[in-house]
């Protein structure tokens, strides 16, 4: 239970490397909710922790902070319904996640690509001067998270539309009854 007394009923965790797809599997799946009039939210971790800190500021620590604000902003309203978006890398920050939303039951969804789809990915989302950097961090984090095994299960995110993609997600984290529009 949050400080605030308030539980999440369910909190579904979209995971996977850069270029899996999180954040657009997380946009679809919200449009997809809202048209079924489900309540929830619907948050890209990563976008959080956005911002330059000062020397000694640990970054995570900042993002799950703002996590944390945002998810008792959502309880307080009533919203019993978490999805976010996140590489989660390892079963303390998995723990952490869960403890930050505050959640009774939590699902985790690995999506999946070939590397040289999400690779592609990266290239075209990231045209700035990190884009070696990120291009090159695909690989290193598919295999942290292969070795990490946290998913409940995975969905495949490539040769198919991404309504089918969120709406796989949606129903096998048991969000919908069937997985279609």
């Amino acid at each position: 239970m949050g400080s605030n007394g308030a539980v999440t009923a369910s909190l579904l965790i979209i995971t996977g490397t850069m270029g899996a797809g999180k954040t657009s599997v997380l946009a679809e799946a919200s449009d997809i909710l809202a048209l079924r009039h489900v309540a929830h939210a619907a948050i890209d971790v990563d976008a959080l922790g956005l911002a330059l800190l000062p020397p000694g500021v640990e970054r995570d620590a900042a993002m799950y902070g703002n996590l944390e604000c945002v998810c008792k902003n959502y309880a307080a309203l009533g919203v019993l319904r978490f999805m976010l978006a996140r590489a989660i890398e390892r079963r303390a920050e998995l723990e952490l996640v869960r403890s930050v939303a505050a959640a009774a039951k939590t699902v985790v969804c690995r999506l999946t690509a070939s590397k040289e789809v999400m690779e592609q990915r990266v290239q075209r989302r990231e045209p700035g001067v990190l884009q070696v950097k990120f291009v090159a961090r695909v690989e290193e984090l598919n295999a942290i998270l292969d070795a990490a095994r946290l998913e409940d299960f995975t969905v495949a995110n490539e040769h198919r539309s991404l309504s089918d993609v969120a709406l796989a997600v949606l129903f096998k984290a048991g969000w919908i009854s069937k997985p279609s529009l």
